[in-house]
């Protein structure tokens, strides 16, 4: 529940910058703000896999740019929905969902949590001293 809360401050503050840095995306309140949150969530989670798996050869062939194209259709779609939240054009939402996922990758590597070093302290492979088997392979 926490790592939820988390990804939800991360995606405010992404669309708030973009609110700031966008001349044609406004925001008029925190109450707008947390429902374009939790909407921009939930069409991440269930509308963008499907449109990444029907665009995916025009994906492969901008090298990732449609990923792009596709976060800035959802952001304009909610834009459509949420009374309150207005975005102007299609260039503005391309603006905006580059400044949401830079601000999204940026903040979620720098909260990320260190794993345990490798091997586990257990030696050099993790199955105790002198071992040369890598700690990631199952062995069956």
């Amino acid at each position: 529940m926490i790592q939820l809360l988390v990804r939800w401050s991360v995606l405010a503050l992404g669309v708030t910058l973009a609110t700031k840095l966008v001349p044609g995306i406004q925001c008029n309140d925190a109450s707008t703000l947390v429902i374009v949150v939790v909407l921009l969530s939930f069409l991440n989670a269930v509308l963008k896999p499907l449109l990444v798996l029907f665009t995916l050869p025009f994906i492969l062939f901008t090298l990732g740019l449609g990923i792009v194209l596709i976060n800035a259709f959802l952001f304009l779609l909610v834009s459509r929905v949420v009374d309150g939240f207005y975005v102007v054009s299609f260039g503005s939402a391309f603006f905006g969902a580059i400044i949401v996922s830079v601000t999204n990758m940026i903040l979620t590597n720098m909260l990320r949590k260190k794993g345990p070093p490798p091997g586990g302290g257990k030696g050099r492979g993790g199955k105790g001293p002198g071992s040369r088997r890598s700690p990631d392979v199952i062995d069956v």
